[in-house]
């Protein structure tokens, strides 16, 4: 499908309107594999995604996409496909007729068989010739992508790809984009739904103030965050014995007991994961459960943007 010379590079992008920046010298590069843009509203996510498509040019900097100039450069859309959040079928045609205009527009030998793969795999057989009109979101949505992927794209950009889908349709679709990932597809896509990204993305780019606040995978860059405590939740089979090692050690900065379990915050992540098992067993306790409580990937982002 996809070579492994597949990717996007950002070099030093900036892009404003007049005085207002919506872009601030942002630099990285993809590779094969599933890529996560977060950020808050007006944060710059769309405006990146437009340059990365070509759509935009970069005020300061250059995008290339699969060693090419993205900037009017519609070559490039042999190779990529993308899916725009804003609503982009003529309501009169049904899925299959989308697609198969997408593949004759490509130039595709077969644009019929080209159009039905497509249909397949958003499983859309079933509606692929009732007007699009009457779809609902969600089946408008798996409509864009089957014309998006109806050239096998090297590259795939989607703008909020799983909105108005329930929740069968979002795992078919992330399970498709999992497979395209690992034949060699370079994919990045935004959402506004950190457990979408969280479930999906091998990496994750966090845009605050048109700015890259941080970027690979979300728990590394949780762990790099020394600046406030960790937090981890634990079970045992007697939560008040380990309280009481756990209390004294120098990098444990709070423990809280509840009903059925014990809190600890830790200035020291490493540290606290090391101490722990030396902990219990000097307590006598059985350890049931040892969860970090502040992993996910909505912790991470809250901390970046300062919320």
């Amino acid at each position: 499908m996809a070579s492994e010379a597949a990717r996007v590079e950002v070099q030093n992008v900036s892009r404003w309107y007049g005085d207002v920046v919506a872009v601030n010298d942002i630099s990285f590069t993809l590779e094969p594999g599933i890529t996560g843009l977060l950020g808050p509203n007006g944060a710059g996510k769309s405006t990146l995604l437009h340059m990365i498509s070509g759509f935009l040019r970069p005020s300061v900097g250059v995008i290339s996409v699969l060693g090419a100039t993205a900037w009017r450069n519609p070559e490039m859309f042999r190779r990529v496909g993308l899916v725009p959040e804003r609503e982009s079928v003529y309501s009169f045609l049904g899925a299959r007729a989308f697609a198969e205009a997408s593949a004759r527009l490509h130039g595709l030998p077969d644009p019929e068989d080209a159009a039905r793969r497509a249909i397949a795999r958003v499983e859309l057989e079933d509606a692929q010739d009732r007007a699009m009109g009457g779809y609902s979101k969600g089946m408008r949505q798996r409509a864009k992508i089957a014309a998006a992927l109806v050239h096998d794209p090297e590259v795939l950009v989607l703008d909020e790809p799983f909105n108005g889908t329930d929740p069968r349709q979002r795992l078919q679709l992330m399970e498709m984009l999992r497979r395209m990932a690992a034949e060699g597809c370079t994919i990045l896509f935004s959402s506004h739904i950190l457990e979408e990204v969280e479930r999906l993305a091998e990496n994750v780019l966090v845009i605050v103030n048109g700015r890259l606040a941080a970027s690979g995978d979300f728990r590394q860059i949780r762990r790099l965050m020394t600046d406030r405590p960790h937090t981890f939740e634990l079970r045992t089979s007697d939560n008040r014995a380990l309280a009481a090692a756990l209390v004294g050690l120098p990098h444990v900065s709070a423990v809280e007991l509840t009903d059925s379990r014990l809190d600890v915050r830790t200035t020291d992540f490493g540290a606290f994961t090391a101490a722990i098992a030396a902990a219990v067993r000097d307590s006598g306790v059985t350890l049931q459960q040892l969860r970090p409580a502040d992993e996910s990937l909505e912790s991470v982002f809250s901390y970046l943007v300062g919320s």
